[in-house]
């Protein structure tokens, strides 16, 4: 039973950090965790030594940066990682590069020790799609191909939005995704699960990329042609209509399945406001959000995409869609903004 547990490393200069996730960690029946680190060059013996199944990483540390390690050892020592940050600019934008080095996922790390037993909640589910992840998929690139633009007498005639949500590994299949649309693509919306703050710099880098202007909702803001709104951490975001035009609310309130903001309520707004005239995407991610909503958003005559198993960093959210038909289409991540503007085109 014990070679089925999955095997933590936790690596963290705060003795209390190291102490706490051991103590919660160790209450699972179906995680182990095998050492502790107060920095990286400890850390590497021990990963030598004690062959963890995934790294829990602090990303600001003494003697050597998390960052640097990461690279490191994506380089030499592939391993699933979840980045531990504070909640800083300097903290995030760290954050969002040890992603795009190889890091699987992020979460913030809160000031005292009590919040820090919260957040172990979240980290175990993190720990557990980790351990499943796919971290040998190619590197995305950010070379927009030759994708044709959309029809803009379509554009014109009515108003079409996409609207796409995202979990483990989102972060890096979303800057495939969004670097690679036109720059008259219909208005776009996006759940992305990530903690508070966060959010803002994967905008903006995002939009340092992207021929459409990419940026964190704010209330109120308009779901307009070349633009995509990133929902807010900790902050569901729901699609409204007024007239001929959309806006987003950003909304406190209840998490659901476990999150917030959440796929499904962006997705259930969507069918409910937008119906035959969405594109609805599941990208990679764990558990089974968006999968209800993307339902009903091809019950109201939405085109339904998904990211296929080969391509994804985790085949949770996707999987769970296909699984109760709210799928049209499963297609790789190289081909979502393509067949996109295919369906777009369509609609």
């Amino acid at each position: 039973m014990n070679n089925q547990k999955i095997k933590v490393l936790v690596v963290d200069d705060s003795a209390i950090v190291r102490k706490i996730f051991n103590e919660e960690l160790s209450k699972e029946p179906d995680i182990e965790v095998v050492g502790t680190a107060p920095d990286p060059f400890i850390a590497r013996d021990k990963i030598v030594h004690l062959k963890p199944d995934v790294i829990t990483l602090d990303i600001e540390m003494p003697r050597m940066d998390g960052l640097t390690f990461l690279k490191k050892l994506m380089k030499y020592y592939p391993l699933p990682v979840i980045i531990v940050s504070s909640l800083t600019p300097k903290g995030s934008a760290m954050a969002l590069e040890a992603i795009e080095v190889g890091a699987i996922e992020v979460l913030a790390k809160p000031g005292g020790a009590y919040s820090v037993g919260d957040m172990c909640i979240h980290l175990k589910e993190k720990i557990r799609a980790a351990s499943r992840a796919n971290i040998k998929r190619k590197p995305t690139s950010v070379v927009p191909p030759k994708i044709g633009p959309i029809s803009l007498s379509l554009l014109e005639t009515t108003q079409k939005v996409i609207a796409i949500g995202a979990s483990t590994g989102g972060t890096e299949a979303l800057k495939e995704v969004l670097a690679h649309l036109p720059q008259n693509s219909p208005g776009i919306v996006i759940v992305q699960h990530m903690p508070a703050n966060f959010t803002t710099a994967f905008a903006q880098r995002l939009n340092n990329i992207c021929q459409i202007e990419v940026k964190e909702a704010k209330e109120g803001d308009s779901v307009i042609n070349g633009r995509a709104l990133i929902a807010p951490g900790n902050f569901h975001m729901i699609l409204r209509r007024s007239g001929a035009k959309y806006f987003v609310n950003i909304k406190d309130g209840p998490f659901v399945n476990h999150q917030r903001p959440a796929v499904d309520v962006l997705f259930n707004s969507v069918a409910q406001y937008v119906g035959k005239n969405a594109v609805g995407v599941i990208l990679t991610g764990m558990g089974a959000d968006g999968a209800k909503g993307l339902l009903a958003m091809k019950g109201a005559g939405a085109r339904t995409l998904v990211q296929d198993e080969a391509s994804c960093v985790v085949y949770g959210m996707p999987k769970e869609a296909v699984k109760i038909g709210a799928a049209d289409k499963i297609v790789s991540l190289d081909r979502i903004s393509q067949e996109i503007v295919n369906q777009v085109n369509r609609l």
